[in-house]
């Protein structure tokens, strides 16, 4: 153990529960202890609802008094001070001077009515007894620090004029204004493209070497914690599996399930026929991917296109001003084809326009250039009644399973609506029996015909929303960033579940993502965008072994390494 002189934050026997209801709690944290040293990195690794997030709460003071119980002997000391003990007044002096948080998602944490520049203003005002004058200059060194591009004119913009990465900038640059001892970072770069989470990391590996602050790095990847952490502690349940050292958990991991964490994610050198999930490790086999063959992908010659896409473009009109407008093109001159039974993986950062060609095929936009040929009809050219024939062949999954579900029907229901629409079954006996079956064959209980889709987690909503779109019989699935907020052994388990509906019903899939290993496992032919334009395409393991525009160049050397 390390000297106690040497340790800016202790946990000892952190039990945590919540009350469910009057008579009813459930234990979230079961009696963890771990160290955060002096001028260190840790990282708190587990999937959701593993206590990571809780425990960092707990640390900040912030969890819900009225429902929460935190048992007797939980012990949290912040530099020899016990934090659970303080009066309120004090615990917030502490933790908005000497212990900050940046949060999972920037756009819900600022304040949407306020520019950038009098949030972190604010803080220092409060806390370092800034004047206006002397918090605006601090706030212009900090947004320069954190790397906002014109933080002069940046520091009076909101929080919507800026994008994901600049406003986690923001955050981060709000977090470090009163130069706290200890960082902490909840999820902060999970919903951001792979160059611009590099940077992020990047950055917060600067800041802790500049200030010499200690961080604790809450994420569910273990991957991208690799080439920044000095210790890692893996939770599972509410307990703590595994702990040591970065170099001897990613190399030699003692815990099953820290081992499936490492495993689950794909990988750009192996692509076994499905990915080994946490129940594979559990089990007690030794080596899940050694008896897995590889699969193999990319177009045929022989292949027979399901849909021809050439010269697509899609163009906005926006405002300026009281009366000035400008013209947005936000996809330009994109051609592609699609086999029967084949992937398309679509890549590139936010605002490369990979979400705008999924939407303008499936008419949710109407295109401005360009043809898309579906057995042999250009999509684009079809009237509205005609285009309904077409419409339940070509579906599409979301990216947020939360908002692409319908709170108030239950699952059934969600099921059975677009059979009813579309005259899908000969009558209402069949229809049940049909969705009875999906939500079987997607891995859901019977049972789940009859719950709402807040009695689900993320990843069972995910299957809901891809059973939604097998009721229709569809030919191609558009997968918009379907699988890049879940959990790595959830994604694993959908990204398997989406490669058995292909091998078995032949669906062809437009796969958008950020994520470079996931297309990369797959997609059969990868197409790479860049404001709007298609840079560069090819068969996936051409692309990734060969890459020839920089720009993929770039995307590919962003992608995590563990250390």
């Amino acid at each position: 153990m390390t000297d106690d002189t040497d340790i800016l934050l202790q946990v000892r026997d952190l039990r945590i529960a919540f009350r469910v209801d009057k008579k009813n709690t459930v234990e979230a944290i079961k009696g963890i202890s771990f160290d955060v040293p002096k001028n260190a990195t840790v990282a708190l690794v587990g999937e959701s609802g593993s206590g990571k997030s809780v425990s960092s709460l707990a640390v900040m003071g912030l969890l819900p008094p009225e429902t929460t119980i935190i048992e007797p002997g939980s012990q949290v000391l912040f530099d020899g001070r016990e934090l659970l003990q303080l009066p309120p007044a004090e615990r917030r002096k502490l933790c908005g001077k000497d212990i900050a948080m940046i949060f999972q998602e920037p756009m819900s944490s600022l304040n949407p009515v306020f520019t950038v520049g009098f949030q972190i203003g604010e803080v220092l005002q409060r806390h370092m007894g800034m004047s206006k004058r002397e918090a605006r200059t601090r706030t212009l060194a900090l947004l320069e620090e954190v790397g906002i591009p014109d933080p002069a004119n940046k520091i009076d913009a909101y929080p919507g004029q800026m994008s994901g990465g600049q406003q986690q900038r923001v955050m981060i640059a709000m977090a470090i204004a009163c130069e706290p001892k200890l960082l902490i970072a909840d999820e902060p770069t999970t919903a951001l493209d792979v160059t611009i989470q590099k940077q992020i990391m990047e950055l917060i590996a600067a800041l802790q070497k500049k200030h010499r602050m200690s961080v604790l790095f809450i994420t569910h990847d273990l991957g991208l914690v690799g080439e920044i952490a000095d210790r890692v502690i893996v939770m599972r349940h509410g307990e703590v599996r595994e702990e040591g050292s970065a170099q001897q958990v990613f190399g030699a991991p003692r815990d099953a399930y820290t081992r499936a964490l490492l495993h689950c994610r794909p990988t750009l050198d192996s692509r076994p026929v499905r990915l080994p999930v946490i129940d594979d490790y559990l089990s007690g086999r030794s080596d899940p991917l050694a008896v897995l063959p590889q699969r193999a992908r990319g177009y045929a010659a022989d292949d027979e296109n399901v849909l021809v896409v050439e010269n697509l473009a899609k163009s906005f009109t926006l405002r300026e001003g009281l009366f000035g407008k400008r013209v947005f093109h936000a996809v330009k001159d994109v051609s592609f084809t699609l086999p029967r039974g084949k992937t398309l993986g679509v890549v590139g950062e936010s605002g490369s326009g990979k979400t705008t060609v999924g939407l303008t095929l499936l008419r949710l936009h109407r295109a401005t250039g360009g043809s898309a040929r579906f057995d042999g009809r250009d999509l684009f050219a079809l009237s509205d009644r005609e285009y309904a024939a077409y419409k339940r062949r070509i579906q599409i999954i979301f990216q947020n399973p939360y908002a692409s579900l319908n709170p108030r029907f239950t699952v059934g229901q969600i099921l059975l609506e677009p059979m009813r629409i579309h005259g899908i079954g000969a009558g209402e006996h069949e229809r049940t029996k049909t969705v009875q079956n999906l939500l079987e064959r997607v891995g859901l209980p019977a049972q789940a015909f009859h719950r709402y889709p807040h009695e689900f987690s993320g990843g069972q909503r995910q299957r809901i929303a891809i059973a939604r779109c097998l009721t229709m019989k569809p030919d191609i699935l558009v997968c918009d960033e379907s699988v890049s907020a879940l959990d790595v052994s959830v994604q694993a388990q959908v990204l398997n579940l989406l490669q058995d509906l292909q091998d078995e019903y032949k669906l062809s899939y437009i796969f958008i993502s950020h994520d470079l290993s996931v297309v990369r496992y797959i997609a059969d032919r990868v197409m790479v965008m860049h404001h709007g334009s298609v840079v560069e395409m090819a068969d996936s393991d051409e692309l990734y072994r060969n890459p020839q525009h920089p720009y993929t160049r770039s995307l590919l050397a962003a992608i995590p390494r563990l250390a």
